[in-house]
């Protein structure tokens, strides 16, 4: 029987954390705010705001969602990443992704200011991650590293690999795991005999998009899954990227969906937004 990876715990311990944080810091006189732009109608996309919403307001942290229709204009949209740019009083931009057809995700990307990029996908704070040398990390990839430590999981000297290359997820989470000293290898759509290469994974992190797509036959005995995963199968059930069922009782630790990664990435705004707000205030 596997552990289960509880995320809800974890990230509970973390946002307990940054509420700590956010009083420290209300008593310096800094109020931590978050923006968060929504373009459009999709039904996630809106369910992930109200929930960085509700995480904020538990926190501490001010949020404002700018919430505007499919039809508007890239101009329009840029200009508002600009004057949230320029506003001191703001100290974390979110665009949630992805964007309505017609808007350019890269350029919006590009606009927000690196160091009120809390998602950490502009280009500079990439490059940070590549060097190991950054404020902000993305945070799925990063809650997923919290996760780990708290299980006390260390990724040194263990074999792991990623299923996926999404700027996002992907290139980043290997990036951390390369930090923490580990052997990384990312495997693809293009990837031949992918259970030859996934079986060999101490840790096998899925963040592939497709419904229980890492069976048994893949999984080594033993290995830490890590499911990313937030999909709907053919009954419209949610599950992950792991077929859980199947996986868990051959793994040694096993994160669920829901309540695995998800809570985590939330918990890593948190924290990245508070970060924001240290560095602009000079108080790291």
């Amino acid at each position: 029987m596997a552990t289960i990876l509880d995320g809800k715990a974890v990230s509970a311990h973390v946002k307990a954390e940054v509420k700590r944080e956010v009083e420290a810091l209300a008593k310096q006189g800094v109020s931590v705010s978050l923006a968060v732009i929504l373009v459009g109608d999709d039904p996630a996309s809106h369910t992930y705001v109200r929930n960085k919403e509700k995480a904020c307001a538990e926190a501490g942290i001010r949020s404002k969602t700018y919430r505007l229709p499919a039809d508007t204009t890239e101009q329009a949209l840029l200009a508002l990443v600009e004057t949230l740019n320029a506003d001191k009083a703001v100290n974390g931009i979110l665009c949630q992704l992805p964007l309505p057809k017609g808007l350019n995700e890269a350029a919006v990307i590009a606009a927000v200011s690196p160091e009120k990029d809390v998602d950490a996908f502009h280009a500079v704070n990439v490059g940070r991650i590549m060097l190991g040398n950054y404020a902000f990390l993305p945070c799925t990839p990063a809650g997923i590293v919290e996760l780990l430590d708290y299980y006390r999981i260390d990724p040194a000297g263990k074999r792991c690999v990623v299923i996926g290359r999404s700027n996002i997820v992907g290139k980043p989470m290997a990036m951390l795991l390369l930090h923490r000293d580990a052997t990384v290898t990312v495997c693809h759509s293009k990837t031949e005999d992918l259970a030859a290469i996934t079986k060999t994974a101490d840790i096998l992190v899925a963040a592939v998009g497709k419904p229980r797509f890492v069976t048994a036959d893949m999984v080594k005995p033993g290995a830490v899954v890590i499911d990313v995963g937030m999909d709907r199968d053919e009954n419209g059930k949610l599950c992950g990227d792991v077929d859980f069922a199947a996986v868990e009782p051959k793994a040694a630790c096993i994160t669920p969906v829901p309540g695995g990664v998800g809570p985590m990435t939330i918990a890593t705004l948190l924290k990245n937004t508070v970060t924001a707000a240290k560095l602009q205030n000079g108080l790291r």
